[in-house]
C-alpha cells in the first residue's frame, strides 16, 4: 500500500495523506501483528510492573550525574548555516541532532557541509535517518541511502538514529515488523563504518513496541520521542501517568527487553505554540503560550534527568516558527523565552550532580551540586505556594537567567522555575 508522500515544510513533518478508512482497513488486515505484540507484552506484564514499582519508588532517591545531558536539534537553513551554528553555541548545548531524510538523498552533500560546520564549532552531532513509505516498499533504495549516509557522515557524527516515529503511519511504516526489516540492514552497514546506532525512535507513550524491537535490534543507545504535550504541563497525567511515571515505566521496559545495559535518550520533545498557524505541528490543546513553553521545557528536563534513568534529552528544535527556541519569521530571528530558559538551564545544570528531591507535596524542589555551588531548581505545578528553606539563601535566579528575587529563606514559588543558590 502506497500513497504519494507529502511533506509539510511548515511543521517539519509529513501530511497524513492516507484516508482514515484506508488506514483502518490496513490495520484490520494486519491484525496478526497486533496479536503478536499483545503476546510479546502479556507474558512480561508482571515483571514490567514489578520493575516499574521498584524504579518509581527509587526515583529521585539517589545521586546522579547530569553529564552530556543536553542536546538541541537544528536544521540547515540556506544561507544562514553559520548563524544557526552560532545560536546553537549560544544556548550552551554542545550536542545536537540533525535530521537526514532519505528522500533528499541528492542533498547529502549539503547535509555533510552543515554537519561539518557544526563539528568544527565543537558540537557533537547525531544524525536521525528519516524514512518514508518508498523505503519500506523498496528495501534496496533504503539500503543505498544508509550506505551513503554512513560513508559521508560517519566520520562527522557520533551516532545515527535509525528510522523516525515509525509508529505513526504518516512516516511510512505500517507495522512493527516493517520497522524490523527497515532497521536490520543498518547494523551490518554501520559495523563496517564503526558507527553507533540509536533506536528504535518510538514516538509518544507506546512502550509496548519496545520488547519485540529491542529483542531483535541490538541498538547501542535506546531512544524515545517522549512527547507529553497533549496533556499540557509535564506533571499532568495521561490516563494517570505523569512524565516521571512514564520515564520509570520506560526504563523498566527497556531493562527487561535488552540483555545488556544501554543508555536511554529522549531524542525529540517540544511543545507547539499558540498563534503560529500552519507552522504548528499540532492543533488545539497541545499548543501553549511562549511563557508556558519555557516553563514546561525546564520542568520536563529536570523531571526526566534528575531521576537518573534518562541520560540525555534533545529538544526539537532550535529554529522553527511553530515550536522552536528561535522564531525565524521575519527578517530578524527572535529568541523566544524558551531560548533564554534553555540557556540558563544548561548553564546551571550541565556537569552538575543531582542530590535529592525535597519531600514536599505541594511544590517541586530538586537539589543539585554544581562545582562549588549548592542550588535548587524550584517551582509549583499548581497555584503559587510559599516555601521556607532550611538553609540561608544567597541568590535567586529566574527561569531566564536574571536575578529576580531578593535572597530570602521564604520564597513564593510559581509555575516558572527558579534557581535558588545557597550560602556555603
Amino acid at each position: 500500500m502506497s500513497f504519494t508522500f507529502d511533506w509539510n515544510e511548515f511543521a517539519d513533518q509529513p501530511h497524513n495523506v492516507a484516508p482514515r478508512g484506508e488506514r483502518l482497513r490496513h490495520h484490520l488486515r494486519r491484525a496478526d501483528g497486533y496479536l503478536t505484540l499483545f503476546a510479546w507484552n502479556l507474558w512480561k506484564i508482571g515483571p514490567f510492573w514489578l520493575r516499574y514499582r521498584r524504579l518509581r519508588k527509587a526515583m529521585y532517591g539517589r545521586e546522579s550525574d547530569i553529564k552530556n545531558a543536553f542536546g538541541c536539534g537544528v536544521s540547515p537553513i540556506e544561507g544562514k548555516d553559520e548563524a544557526a551554528a552560532a545560536l546553537l553555541r549560544e544556548t550552551g548545548a554542545r550536542r545536537t541532532l540533525v535530521r537526514v531524510p532519505s528522500w533528499e538523498r541528492s542533498g547529502l552533500e549539503r547535509q555533510e557541509r552543515f554537519i561539518r560546520l557544526l563539528s568544527q564549532a565543537g558540537i557533537d552531532v547525531v544524525a536521525a535517518l528519516l524514512q518514508n513509505r518508498d523505503d519500506v516498499l523498496d528495501p534496496a533504495r533504503w539500503r543505498e541511502f544508509l550506505s551513503e549516509a554512513f560513508a559521508r557522515l560517519g566520520p562527522l557524527c557520533s551516532g545515527f538514529e535509525v528510522g523516525h516515529a515509525w509508529n505513526r503511519t504518516k512516516w511510512g511504516v505500517w507495522d512493527y515488523r516493517e520497522y524490523l526489516d527497515l532497521a536490520a540492514p543498518a547494523f551490518g552497514l554501520a559495523a563496517s563504518h564503526g558507527a553507533k546506532l540509536i533506536g528504535p525512535a518510538v514516538i509518544d507513550f507506546e512502550f509496548h513496541l519496545y520488547p519485540p524491537t529491542l529483542a531483535v535490534l541490538p541498538f547501542d543507545v535506546v531512544s524515545s520521542l517522549l512527547y507529553v504535550d497533549r496533556v499540557g504541563a509535564p506533571e499532568n497525567g495521561q490516563a494517570g501517568w505523569t512524565t516521571a511515571d512514564k520515564v520509570a515505566l520506560l526504563k523498566s521496559v527497556v531493562e527487561l527487553s535488552t540483555r545488556r545495559r544501554a543508555p536511554l535518550w529522549i531524542t525529540e520533545v517540544n511543545w507547539p505554540l499558540q498563534g503560529t498557524g500552519e507552522y504548528s505541528p499540532a492543533s488545539g490543546r497541545p499548543n501553549v503560550t511562549e511563557e508556558q513553553q519555557a516553563d514546561y521545557l525546564v520542568r520536563y528536563h529536570v523531571l526526566c534527568l534528575a531521576g537518573g534513568y534518562v541520560d540525555r534529552i534533545y529538544w526539537w528544535q532550535l529554529i522553527s516558527p511553530g515550536y522552536g527556541l528561535v522564531d525565524s519569521r521575519g527578517g530578524d530571528w527572535r529568541r523566544r523565552p524558551a531560548f533564554h530558559a534553555y540557556r540558563t538551564m544548561v548553564g546551571n545544570l550541565e556537569g552538575s550532580t543531582f542530590l535529592e528531591k525535597a519531600p514536599s507535596p505541594h511544590v517541586e524542589i530538586f537539589y543539585f551540586r554544581h562545582g562549588p555551588d549548592l542550588l535548587a531548581v524550584c517551582w509549583s505545578a499548581g497555584p503559587p505556594r510559599d516555601y521556607t528553606f532550611d538553609r540561608p539563601v544567597a541568590r535567586v535566579v529566574g527561569r531566564d537567567g536574571r536575578d529576580v528575587k531578593p535572597p530570602s529563606q521564604r520564597l513564593r514559588l510559581e509555575g516558572s522555575p527558579c534557581y535558588v543558590f545557597f550560602r556555603q
